[in-house]
């Protein structure tokens, strides 16, 4: 995969933040040798977040964004502007405040950094306009540098930096690269029905594709009514079947229970950290009143089919394994709400399309209010009556 083509939730998220004409602009425009921002001896012109995708070396794959001033006294809008900065902040990976380094830092770097600490975001403090200063300071704040976006002093050691901080420890996380070993053959059911999107696979299965490709196992793609045909073919059964969670049942029915079967929303969960909580959220539904309310949650936006999996099949799949009729909300894309007062159960999509400390975020929002959180796999296996055995198809095939 090109880096251009690395997507977003894959990216390392770099946020910068600040006051009003501290420079933020300026600098992601020095930092990444573009005119990414407008900049402007005005304060506030930067009035929404802007992002930019690209390759940042030592980081490799980022995406860079540049967020409003965080102390806009706009009664309304700029309550608005602060309060989509300090959204960006929950996807955001390493974040960097922007101040001025000929003055002290006041309330609204010291609210920043308390809001960093908060989501134990990892964070630098970069003082621009250092080329205005008439001698060094004597000590600099915690995580801090001298910089000049006008000058460029400072940048490559701000680059460094950041790569340091990117690269400070984190394990490789994978879909399902450590379940298997070279040679290994793997079934991947991808159906392609009205909800596939035309000349391409969604995104999970390219990403489990690859990383077969990347383990030099064996990778057998096919649509749930050749299954049966095709492990009849096969000269041993496979190490497991991974399939679209919406064909659980055809496939569970065709696949011998010998042979560990999971669906790639599982394994999004897995690979996004919460899976764990997703398998003990879903135990809430049975327990559920009528009428109780669910909250639906996509991660990505797209055009609602006539049978679409989050708005017809889900809702329509849980209300007959649990005999009770509810009430669905939905959200989608970057939107979900902080507060879920009257919410009952969150359930959200495998999250491809953002990145992990975002899903975390999200997650943690539900259970900090007592709101069990699952995923569209793992309820729909629920739901089928193969939940045990598409968590198992995991442990089974976890060499740990």
């Amino acid at each position: 995969m090109l880096l251009e083509q690395v997507p977003a939730s894959e990216r390392i998220h770099i946020g910068f933040f600040g006051a009003r004409n501290a420079g933020k602009s300026s600098l992601v425009n020095a930092l990444t040798g573009q005119e990414v921002s407008i900049v402007s001896a005005v304060a506030g012109t930067t009035t929404d977040a802007v992002s930019k995708s690209m390759e940042l070396l030592p980081l490799g794959p980022v995406l860079i964004t540049d967020t409003a001033g965080y102390d806009d006294d706009d009664a309304a809008l700029g309550a608005q502007r602060t309060e989509r900065t300090r959204r960006e902040l929950y996807r955001t990976d390493i974040a960097v405040l922007t101040a001025d380094a000929g003055k002290p830092l006041g309330r609204t770097e010291q609210e920043l950094i308390g809001l960093f600490r908060q989501q134990n975001t990892p964070y630098l403090i970069a003082l621009n306009k250092s080329d205005t200063l008439t001698e060094p300071p004597a000590s600099l704040p915690p995580h801090a540098l001298l910089v000049s976006a006008k000058t460029g002093e400072g940048i490559s050691e701000l680059k460094e930096a950041l790569g340091a901080l990117a690269n400070s420890g984190a394990p490789e996380r994978y879909i399902l690269r450590d379940l298997i070993r070279a040679g290994d053959t793997v079934v991947l059911v991808c159906p392609i029905d009205e909800s596939a999107p035309k000349g391409r696979l969604i995104l999970p299965q390219q990403q489990t594709l690859r990383e077969l490709l990347d383990a030099h196992a064996n990778a057998v793609v096919v649509q749930p009514e050749e299954v049966t045909g095709v492990l009849l073919a096969l000269k041993q059964p496979p190490r497991m079947v991974v399939t679209d969670s919406q064909a659980f049942a055809a496939v569970a029915a065709a696949v011998p229970a010998s042979v560990p079967l999971t669906s790639f929303s599982i394994l999004m969960a897995r690979y996004k950290g919460f899976l764990e909580t997703a398998a003990e959220g879903v135990k809430a539904l049975q327990s559920l009143p009528e009428g109780a309310k669910i909250l639906i949650a996509e991660g990505c936006t797209h055009h609602r089919q006539c049978n679409d999996i989050g708005t017809v099949k889900l809702p329509r799949a849980v209300e007959k394994f649990a005999g009770r009729q509810f009430s669905f909300s939905w959200c989608s894309g970057g939107t979900f709400p902080e507060d879920l007062t009257g919410c009952d159960l969150v359930i959200h999509c495998g999250g491809c399309m953002r990145t992990e400390r975002e899903l975390n975020w999200r997650m943690r929002t539900a259970l900090s209010q007592g709101v069990p959180f699952t995923n569209y796999g793992v309820i729909l296996a629920a739901c089928t009556g193969i939940l045990e055995r598409a968590l198992d198809g995991i442990r089974a095939a976890d060499f740990d």
